[in-house]
């Protein structure tokens, strides 16, 4: 059954053992290197790929990438239709000389993998190029007013959008998370603490993550970085390498998989990110070095099928949400006067004309009143429907 329904044959060992007087068939199969490999049944051929615990049909997009991974290649290696000659690479250029202190040679354009010898871009050298062609390769940045993206009538306070080469993206990227958040710090004896929402170091790893391992395949998106009061989150195209889910997974024995390898070595060479792949790891342990780092502040990975996205704690946000808790106190504590002196005023008023009074809802109305019964504040004298409260 296997050989006439899988195409093309893997490499498999099926066996027949007697375990316990019980006859156990082992079926024992290699990866495979020729992907896809389709199930071929009835006229159809369809592949699936592993993702989390499931088998699943592949769609247009995986089945791409499958093709690419089964010719030895990937999306960044493969040969575009641009010609170097037609592209700049200044951005490329500066920031391989501020970084290594060496110089940009022409050589290292193929060595590198940006140039064919024929003189094409590669897919990795088009998205490197100062004026990228490849149109999705975008950043999309917004600081949004609260902690969700309807917080009120001004949603965002900033928001930006980048094109460009990757090395443009990832600086501009870097910019705005500087612009829309804070430093303090905090004088201890001789030392000054340095107390930032969000370490420099494990945005740099998020972001750079985002831009090499996203899905490139996928023409309608890009990678997002979204701030709010409490957290920020940066997303990307694509989920794991290998269809597992992150959140399933120890962040401190995920093995190295890149998506895409030449831009990964390339963001190696220019010494943004190490060639182990440790970021993940990077990104805990920065955040478990700060001063102000407590457990519930740990980062935050998630993925699936489509989709990746780290969340970052605002390391200085528990002064607001005290502030907040404050807020919500003291307008509790309004309300709460405001309904006593409608009781003191009409003792006979009902929870729908507290309601209509005050603006409140149903359930907040008889929470407060609950509230100020629990407390011996108020009374009630009678029924329900004939009675009346009584101020304490």
């Amino acid at each position: 059954m296997i050989k006439s329904r899988i195409d093309p044959i893997p490499k498999f060992d099926l066996v027949i053992q007697t375990v316990d007087n019980k006859e156990i068939i082992i079926l024992e199969i290699s990866r495979g290197l020729e992907t896809p490999y389709y199930y071929v049944s009835e006229g159809t051929r369809t592949a699936y790929q592993r993702v989390g615990n499931e088998s699943i049909p592949v769609d247009a997009r995986g089945l791409k990438e499958l093709i690419l991974r089964g010719i030895d290649s990937t999306y960044d290696s493969s040969i575009s239709r641009y010609e170097f000659e037609n592209y700049s690479f200044t951005k490329l250029k500066a920031a391989y000389k501020q970084r290594t202190g060496e110089n940009f040679d022409e050589d290292d354009f193929i060595s590198f993998g940006i140039v064919s010898e024929d003189g094409k871009l590669t897919n990795a050298g088009a998205l490197l190029a100062d004026e990228s062609p490849i149109r999705h390769s975008r950043l999309f940045c917004t600081r949004w007013n609260g902690v969700d993206k309807a917080a009120g009538t001004m949603d965002a306070l900033d928001d930006k959008e980048f094109t460009g080469s990757l090395v443009v993206l990832l600086e501009n990227g870097l910019d705005f998370v500087r612009t829309n958040s804070k430093v303090k710090w905090k004088k201890t004896g001789e030392e000054r603490i340095e107390l930032p929402d969000y370490p420099r170091r494990s945005v740099l790893e998020g972001l750079v993550n985002a831009l090499i391992h996203r899905q490139y395949l996928d023409l309608g998106s890009e990678v997002h970085i979204d701030i709010f009061d409490d957290r920020l989150e940066i997303y990307s195209p694509g989920g794991m390498c290998d269809g597992s889910f992150i959140q399933e997974r120890d962040i401190n024995k995920i093995p190295s998989k890149r998506r895409n390898p030449v831009i990964a070595d390339i963001f190696n060479r220019l010494k943004y990110m190490e060639r182990r792949g440790s970021g993940f790891k990077k990104i805990q342990s920065v955040y478990q070095s700060q001063y102000l780092y407590t457990d519930r502040l740990s980062p935050q990975f998630y993925s699936d099928k489509e989709n990746f996205i780290l969340t970052l704690k605002n390391l200085n946000y528990e002064g607001a949400e005290k502030g907040a808790e404050k807020m919500k106190i003291q307008k509790m504590e309004e309300r709460k006067e405001k309904i006593l002196s409608l009781i003191k005023a009409n003792p006979s008023i009902t929870q729908g004309e507290i309601m209509e009074k005050l603006n409140l809802s149903r359930k907040q109305v008889q929470s407060l009143m609950k509230l100020l019964n629990n407390q011996g504040q108020i009374r009630r004298i009678g029924s329900n429907r004939n009675g009346y409260w009584e101020v304490s």
